[in-house]
């Protein structure tokens, strides 16, 4: 099973990507939740150009995939599940978890330390908010990503099948929670409870520092609301809200050049989460 999985990653991984992303771009033009502010065109061109430049360097950096190092791992009982002999499917579930804390925990690192929220910035810079802003991360924040999410399944243990598990769904659950989808409000209270929903995340997209610290869950919804980072709706409504941040909302800042240098322009401003000179609502 382990060998078929290895073999097959990149077209499990390509496939459920593509099929996501099919489905959730026909979502958003049959029932779109606002009216997008910017050119199509020239964000997803962007959008998904960094998603090739994000690729191809990390590829570059680590040549091992995330589930090439739980194999290793588990071939040299490295980290706790392969010290205990747990059940396969509590060490699956639980490597799961713990994966999904872990960036649960990364996220508000990035938020809270300001050379680093320059680089995650980019991410919050995107003027409109769908299915792409989801893929739009800055190169230098994706190999810190990654080597953080590698020393995580070290030191767990995480099982091959976790980690192919919680990337497939890691990266599905980014292009639905940053979709502008039009869920049903009795739905999405519901699905809140389960799963980071459009709105429950777009909430974190807001120009308002203390919103946009704020819902910093990619896929479990429990962490924001067990550590009180959880906030239910935008102070305007998802209508009257505003996407971005204070710097970079020219639309030529939209390019992917202009993308790639932000970390290096105007300063942290008033964002990171240890700057609280913002009242707190």
């Amino acid at each position: 099973m382990t060998k078929i999985l290895l073999a097959n990653e990149q077209a499990i991984r390509l496939g459920i990507f593509l099929g996501v992303f099919a489905l959730m771009a026909l979502w958003e033009i049959l029932s779109p939740r606002r009216v997008l502010t910017q050119s199509k065109a020239v964000r997803w061109y962007s959008n998904l150009g960094i998603v090739a430049v994000n690729t191809v360097l990390a590829r570059m950096v680590f040549p091992m995939a995330p589930i090439a190092v739980a194999l290793l791992a588990q071939e040299r009982g490295w980290g706790v599940l392969n010290l205990y002999q747990a059940p396969e499917w509590c060490a699956v579930l639980g490597a799961v978890v713990v994966l999904d804390f872990a960036i649960y925990l990364q996220h508000v690192m990035v938020h809270a330390v300001p050379m680093l929220w320059r680089l995650h910035r980019m991410h919050h810079a995107d003027l409109d908010f769908d299915v792409t802003t989801g893929a739009r991360f800055h190169p230098i924040e994706i190999i810190l990503s990654l080597a953080i999410k590698m020393a995580v399944i070290v030191l767990i243990g995480a099982p091959v099948v976790a980690v192919l598990i919680f990337e497939v769904v890691l990266n599905a659950t980014a292009m639905f929670n940053h979709s502008n989808v039009n869920l049903p409000l009795g739905l999405d209270r519901v699905l809140r409870w389960l799963v980071v929903t459009p709105d429950m995340h777009r909430v974190h997209h807001s120009v308002v520092p203390y919103e946009t610290n704020s819902n910093f869950g990619f896929n479990l919804p429990w962490w924001d609301r067990l550590f009180g980072t959880y906030r239910d709706q935008p102070e305007k409504g998802h209508d009257g809200m505003t996407i971005g941040i204070d710097l970079f909302r020219d639309a030529g800042e939209l390019h992917l050049h202009k993308m790639l240098v932000q970390p290096l322009i105007g300063g942290a401003g008033e964002y990171p989460i240890n700057r609280r000179d913002w009242d707190q609502k």
